[in-house]
């Protein structure tokens, strides 16, 4: 049984990540600040596989705790790194709080498994690298544009310096930039549930039609795409989940072929906002009160992935549409309302 590490194992991504590692036996291990998701989720993924995941409230920025940690639990197989702050628009009004959280959080990080002999990381990287691409869809090999926030600068900056590590010797990595995570676990038991205001465009698509918003905004209507609104490339989480499975696996089994690979994880087709919530309105029959608001700072008008490098060599596709997601993610937001 190979002991992983998840940072950031109790958020959305992280904690469906945490199911797949379980159910194909790994013995996982979660650090997580609570910052932006609830302790209660160690619960929920204990009633989905029935094995109760180790469990500590640690801040990545935290050094001197972090190394403590290492030295306590380390060292191990693998490490798979999620704990970054990712709001788009935060990022541009607090572009330090960003910088400071996910690129030093990462360099410690880094030491940490350093000096335990922890070897292998996957990183939860993300398209924003690709800035406002004009060639699409993004392969790998898609130049970097300057990224459109401090958020997707990080991720940019995160794997230069992952990159210059892995060259030394002490470092096997796999950086993966994925699309849009949308949908939620089929029990209905995890999904996506940031503190505050959402960020992200499903969750405030379900939070409307429960009633706990009055409307959805979509932010621009005038970008030149297909109907005048953004579109991106929606993946669902559970896909997604098992693409770092087998990026941790494949680090496990020596399969890579360089000391730092990159792959992109997406469904390989942009939908625009607006399709986003047809395809939500068709498949659970309800109706979104929604309007139009002017665009937001920091975003890229359109894009989506080529995924044959992630399908071909990562051994990974998808299998879930965007429907599947919209329907477990509403499955997801009606147990929210009920166990309020």
């Amino acid at each position: 049984m190979s002991k992983i590490l998840v940072t950031g194992g109790t958020g959305y991504i992280g904690s469906h990540a945490v199911v797949e590692l379980q159910a194909r036996g790994h013995e996982v291990f979660i650090i997580d600040n609570l910052s932006n998701s609830y302790e209660s989720v160690i619960s929920a993924i204990e009633i989905i596989n029935g094995t109760k995941p180790h469990f500590c409230l640690l801040d990545i920025c935290d050094a001197e705790n972090l190394n403590v940690y290492f030295k306590e639990n380390g060292p191990f197989d693998a490490v798979v790194h999620f704990a970054a702050y990712k709001a788009v628009g935060e990022s541009v009004e607090h572009p330090l709080k960003y910088y400071r959280n996910n690129v030093q959080g990462m360099t410690n990080l880094l030491e940490a498994m350093q000096q335990t002999g922890s070897k292998n990381l996957v990183f939860s990287s993300s398209c924003s690298v690709y800035g406002n691409a004009t060639i699409l869809p993004v392969t790998e090999q898609t130049p970097l544009k300057k990224a459109e926030s401090p958020y997707g600068n990080t991720k940019v900056i995160c794997e230069a310096i992952i990159e210059d590590v892995s060259k030394t010797g002490i470092l096997k990595a796999i950086s993966l930039r994925y699309f849009n995570p949308v949908g939620a676990h089929p029990s209905a038991l995890i999904g996506e549930l940031p503190i505050g205001v959402p960020n992200n465009l499903v969750p405030v698509i379900t939070q409307t039609a429960a009633g706990l918003r009055n409307e959805l905004t979509v932010y621009g209507n005038d970008y030149t795409t297909i109907d005048g609104t953004c579109i991106r490339d929606y993946i669902h989480v559970i896909d997604l989940a098992k693409a770092h499975v087998k990026a941790v696996e494949r680090l496990l089994g020596n399969k890579n072929e360089d000391v730092c690979e990159i792959f992109n994880l997406g469904s390989g087709t942009g939908s625009s906002v607006l399709q986003a919530i047809t395809a939500f309105e068709e498949s659970t029959g309800e109706k979104l009160n929604w309007q139009m608001g002017p665009r937001r700072a920091g975003d890229v008008v359109q894009i989506w992935s080529d995924c044959e490098k992630s399908n071909n060599i990562l051994g990974w596709k998808t299998e879930l549409s965007i429907h599947d997601a919209m329907k477990t993610a509403w499955e997801w937001q009606k147990r929210l309302i009920k166990n309020k």
